[in-house]
C-alpha cells in the first residue's frame, strides 16, 4: 500500500499552484534613481528656487517701488509733450513806414530713414520701401520745385541716417499737402524772414535766420534769432517770447494732439515793430551812388551819411559794398561790415571846421581878419608846416584860409587858440566819443588826450592829422554848426511799437552847445566859399560840389594815409561834408572815399559824388531854389 504524503501549502496571496505552469520569478526592489543618498540633493534643489523666487521678489520691490516715478515719468513722455507755440518776429520798417524786414509762416519738411525703413510694412503701407521712395521724391520735386534735387532727395529717402531735412523753407499749405499725401514725412513749423528791398540797407538791418539751440537743462528751442545788424542788436525786442502747453499726443507726435488734452497753456508774446530813420529811396540812391564813384575813381571802398540837420536822424547810411539777406550766399566778410560806423580814418581838412569854431567862437578873429601865411612855416622845436600847393608869403583873410585849404594858415589860428581850448572844442564836436546812434560795432574813433600831446601832435590836429572820426563822427561835427551851434547826437530808430500798440518814440538826444548861434551862422557862411567859382585865385577847393541854384557849405578833405609808419604822397583818404542849403540848412551829407586811384584829391572824387547826392535830394524833398549869388 502506497503511502501518500503531506499536501501542498499554498502560494501566499494566490491561488494553489497548478500543476504545469510556469513558475514567478521574484518581485524587483524598486531602482534608486538618484543613487546613493538622496537628501542632500533635494536640500540643493530647494535651495536653488528659493534663490530664483527671492531673485524675483527684489525685482518685482525694485520696479513697483524704487523704479516706478522714472517708469512712471518715461510712460507719462511717451503720450505727452511740451508743445512751443512760435512768437511772431517784429518788422522793422523806414520812417514812412515801408517794410524793410518781416516774417511770414514757413515750415520744414523732414523725414526719419532709418525708423521709416525698420517699421515698413509692404503689406499694409502698399508696396515696397523703394517704390515709396521713388514716388515721394517724384511728388516732392514737383511741388517744391527748383527748391530741391530729385537724386538728393532719393539719397536721402533711402539713406541710413536717423533724420533729414528734405526742405526747410516751405509755404504752410504745400508742407500739408505733402504731409497729408506721405504721412511719413514730418513739418515743423517755422517762420521765415523776409526782406523785400534787398540790399537797401542791409548793412545797417543785418541778418536774422532760423535756429535751434538747446538750454542747461537739455530742451531745445527754436526760433527766428539776428546774427548781425540790428537784427542782432534788437533781438531782445524783435523776437518777442515763444509759447509753450503740454498736451497728450498720438504716439508722443507733438503734431496729432489729442482734442482736450491741453494744459499749462503759456500765450506767445510777439516782438516789438521798429521804425527805423532811415528814407528807404534816399537810402537806395545813395548806396548806388556810393557804389559807381568807388568803381569808377577806382576807391579801395567808399561811405556816405545823409543827416537831418535840425533832429539828428539818420536819413541815410550806406557802404559801397552791402548783400542780399534773403540769399546768404550772397554774404561774404567785406560786404557785411557798416563801415561808416565802424572804420574810423583820419580825416584831413574837413576837420578844419574845429579850428575855425574855436577861432571865431573865442572872438580871436572875424572872417575877414587878414593872416600872413608863408610858403613854410617853420617852428623852433623842428617842426615844418606845408601847405599843399606851392605858393610865396602872401595874405589870407581868416575866410580865404579856409576856401583855399592853407594848412599853415590852420595851423597859425590854432597857435591863437591855445592847446587846451583847441582840446575843448575836440571834445564838444564828440571826437573820440561814440556818437551812440543805435547801431552795434560803432567805433569811438580816436583823439589822443591832451596830457600825451608834444609839439607835433598839436600842429597836426587842427588840420585832421593825428586823429580818426568815422563818416557818421564827421557828418556830427557839421550838424552842429547848421543847427545854429547845438549839435544833436545822431540816432536810427525812430520808434519802438509795443505788441499792444503803444508807440514809444526815441527821446531825442539832449544837445552839446559847441558855439554860439552867432558863431555857427558866421562860420555857415564863411563855408559857402569853399564851393565858389571865382577867377583865380579866388576859387574854393570845392567848386564841384556847387549845385546850381542852391547855396551850398561845406568843405574839402584830402588827408594822406600812414603807409609803413610815414604819411603816403600817393595814398589818400578824400572827404566832403556839404550842408544843403546854406541859407536854410536842412540836410548834412559827408562823403568818403577811400585811396582812390583816379584824381586823388577830393576835388576830383568826394566833391562830385556829393554833388550828385545833393542833387537828388532837392529833387526828392522838393527843395524850394535859392536865386542870390
Amino acid at each position: 500500500m502506497v503511502r501518500q504524503g503531506p499536501a501542498p501549502r499554498p502560494v501566499r496571496g494566490g491561488a494553489p499552484k497548478r500543476s504545469g505552469q510556469p513558475t514567478r520569478p521574484p518581485a524587483r526592489r524598486p531602482r534608486k534613481i538618484l543613487g546613493g543618498n538622496a537628501k542632500p540633493r533635494i536640500m540643493v534643489g530647494r535651495l536653488l528656487l528659493v534663490f530664483v523666487l527671492t531673485v524675483a521678489g527684489l525685482r518685482l520691490v525694485y520696479i513697483q517701488g524704487i523704479q516706478a516715478p522714472t517708469l512712471s515719468a518715461q510712460a507719462e513722455q511717451q503720450r505727452t509733450a511740451t508743445i512751443h507755440t512760435l512768437a511772431q518776429r517784429g518788422t522793422i520798417t523806414d520812417r514812412n513806414g515801408t517794410k524793410l524786414a518781416f516774417s511770414v509762416g514757413s515750415d520744414a519738411l523732414y523725414f526719419q530713414p532709418k525708423a521709416t525703413r525698420k517699421k515698413w510694412n509692404p503689406k499694409i503701407d502698399g508696396g515696397t520701401y523703394d517704390q515709396f521712395v521713388q514716388a515721394a521724391s517724384t511728388y516732392l520735386t514737383q511741388v517744391l520745385g527748383s527748391a530741391v534735387d530729385k537724386q538728393t532727395l532719393v539719397n536721402q529717402l533711402s539713406g541710413t541716417a536717423t533724420f533729414v531735412y528734405l526742405d526747410q523753407k516751405v509755404p504752410p499749405e504745400i508742407a500739408d499737402a505733402v504731409h497729408k499725401q506721405f504721412p511719413d514725412i514730418g513739418e515743423e513749423q517755422r517762420a521765415l524772414r523776409v526782406y523785400p528791398n534787398s540790399t537797401v540797407a542791409s548793412n545797417s538791418i543785418g541778418l536774422a535766420t532760423w535756429q535751434s539751440s538747446k538750454s542747461p537743462d537739455g530742451a531745445i528751442t527754436s526760433g527766428t534769432k539776428g546774427v548781425f545788424g540790428l537784427e542782432y542788436s534788437l533781438n531782445g525786442l524783435l523776437a518777442g517770447t515763444p509759447g509753450s502747453m503740454i498736451a497728450d499726443t498720438e504716439e508722443g507726435n507733438p503734431s496729432v494732439i489729442l482734442p482736450g488734452t491741453q494744459r499749462d497753456v503759456q500765450v506767445p508774446v510777439n516782438g516789438d515793430n521798429v521804425q527805423l530813420t532811415i528814407d528807404t529811396d534816399l537810402q537806395y540812391q545813395v548806396q548806388q551812388l556810393v557804389s559807381q564813384y568807388v568803381q569808377s575813381k577806382g576807391a579801395r571802398n567808399g561811405s556816405a551819411v545823409v543827416l537831418d540837420v535840425k533832429t539828428g536822424q539818420v536819413l541815410a547810411l550806406a557802404d559801397d559794398q552791402s548783400f542780399d539777406p534773403n540769399n546768404t550766399k550772397t554774404i561774404t566778410n567785406t560786404n557785411v561790415g557798416n563801415e561808416a560806423v565802424t572804420t574810423p580814418f583820419e580825416p584831413g581838412s574837413v576837420n578844419k571846421i574845429v579850428t575855425m569854431a574855436a577861432a571865431l567862437n573865442a572872438g580871436l578873429v572875424t572872417p575877414s581878419t587878414p593872416v600872413n601865411v608863408p610858403s613854410i612855416l617853420n617852428y623852433p622845436y623842428g617842426v615844418t608846416i606845408h601847405d599843399d600847393w606851392s605858393h610865396p608869403d602872401y595874405n589870407l583873410s581868416v575866410t580865404g584860409i579856409f576856401a583855399k585849404s592853407s594848412n599853415i594858415g590852420t595851423d597859425e589860428l590854432a597857435e591863437r587858440v591855445g592847446q587846451q581850448a583847441f582840446y575843448n572844442m575836440l571834445q564838444k564836436m564828440g571826437v573820440g566819443q561814440k556818437t551812440n546812434v543805435g547801431l552795434p560795432g560803432e567805433s569811438s574813433g580816436s583823439l589822443l588826450p591832451i596830457s600825451k600831446w608834444n609839439a607835433a601832435t598839436f600842429h597836426n590836429l587842427p588840420f585832421g592829422q593825428g586823429l580818426t572820426v568815422t563818416v557818421l563822427q564827421m557828418a556830427d561835427e557839421y550838424q552842429a554848426i547848421a543847427n545854429g551851434g547845438l549839435r544833436i547826437p545822431p540816432r536810427i530808430i525812430q520808434s519802438i511799437t509795443k505788441p499792444d500798440g503803444t508807440v514809444q518814440a526815441t527821446p531825442q538826444p539832449a544837445g552839446v552847445r559847441v558855439v554860439t548861434p552867432q558863431t555857427a551862422s558866421t562860420l555857415l557862411g564863411m563855408m559857402r566859399y569853399v564851393t565858389q567859382d571865382a577867377p583865380s585865385p579866388n576859387s574854393g577847393t570845392g567848386v564841384s560840389a556847387a549845385l546850381p541854384g542852391y547855396q551850398i557849405s561845406g568843405k574839402t578833405g584830402t588827408a594822406q594815409q600812414v603807409i609803413n609808419g610815414r604819411y603816403s604822397s600817393t595814398e589818400t583818404t578824400t572827404t566832403f561834408v556839404g550842408i544843403l542849403s546854406a541859407n536854410d540848412p536842412r540836410y548834412v551829407v559827408a562823403v568818403m572815399l577811400d585811396r582812390p586811384a583816379q584824381g586823388g584829391e577830393s576835388a576830383q572824387t568826394a566833391a562830385p559824388l556829393f554833388h550828385d547826392i545833393a542833387s537828388y535830394i532837392v529833387s526828392r524833398y522838393n527843395l524850394p531854389v535859392n536865386n542870390t549869388p
